[in-house]
């Protein structure tokens, strides 16, 4: 009798465990700070917390979950993503004088008032910037025809206040600066697959190979410019650039102009 009792005990207190086990179910403990979480942590999307219902569970996101650009608006819905730079490509920046600079006896009647640009980063550092020619042409054209980005490796602290006076019709609907980019093996890489959107519908415009070395076949090379101002090279890219937005992808076109 008993081993009879001892038995129904024994059984008893196993029916309570699994009862209490399944309460203990739905009160997990936290993890500690040293264990691995399964699920990612939300990240921001673009500037907002992602919705719960949208979460997946990516080990190694590709391609990123948070990327560069913003949505694209309505009214660049069905363009292409022209991503430009600035630093020789559309401008050359000096600390210095650049009449001084690269023409000691030139006067100031050389460069017209719309091809130079003077400002203040801090109270005692002075920059000159000059107009790469035909550049206001070419912008206008550029945000008729694509959904413009600027993209340079510089400081936002330098960039932006040139592309205020460079962009004064708000062609540039997104920029970005150093932080942007990738370092990799020191060079400031810009990895177009970060922006968010389909690669066969970007194009970068810059003067450094490296900085596309990533997606060279998405580049049209431009020579680096510092003082010519008998350059052509923009408004004579311009009709390429009308005749490209018309295409469905930009490999076919770009490969010819590589070749060419």
């Amino acid at each position: 009798s008993q081993c009879n009792l001892s038995l129904k005990k024994q059984r008893s207190r196993s029916i309570f465990s699994t009862l209490f086990c399944c309460f203990r179910d739905y009160n997990v403990e936290s993890p500690s700070p040293n264990s691995i979480s399964v699920l990612p942590p939300l990240v921001e999307e673009n500037g907002g917390l992602q919705k719960g219902d949208q979460m997946q569970v990516i080990p190694i996101p590709s391609p990123p979950a948070k990327y560069l650009l913003p949505e694209m608006t309505i009214s660049d819905y069905g363009k292409k993503c022209v991503v430009i730079d600035l630093d020789e490509t559309l401008v050359h920046s000096s600390f210095k004088e650049i009449l001084g600079l690269l023409y000691p006896s030139a006067d100031h009647l050389a460069f017209p008032q719309t091809h130079l640009f003077l400002f203040s980063i801090l109270p005692f550092f002075q920059v000159y910037v000059l107009k790469r020619p035909h550049v206001d042409e070419f912008l206008q054209r550029m945000g008729e025809l694509y959904e413009c980005v600027l993209f340079t490796a510089s400081l936002a602290k330098y960039a932006d206040p040139v592309a205020d006076l460079l962009d004064r019709w708000g062609v540039f609907r997104a920029r970005l600066f150093r932080e942007s980019c990738v370092f990799h093996r020191g060079n400031y890489v810009k990895d177009l697959s970060r922006l968010g959107r389909e690669l066969s519908k970007v194009i970068i415009v810059d003067n450094s190979p490296a900085s596309y070395i990533f997606h060279p076949e998405n580049a049209v090379p431009v020579q680096s410019w510092f003082d010519d101002m008998t350059d052509t090279e923009l408004l004579d890219l311009i009709p390429f650039f009308e005749g490209l937005s018309k295409e469905e992808e930009v490999y076919t076109m770009l490969h010819k102009l590589c070749n060419r």
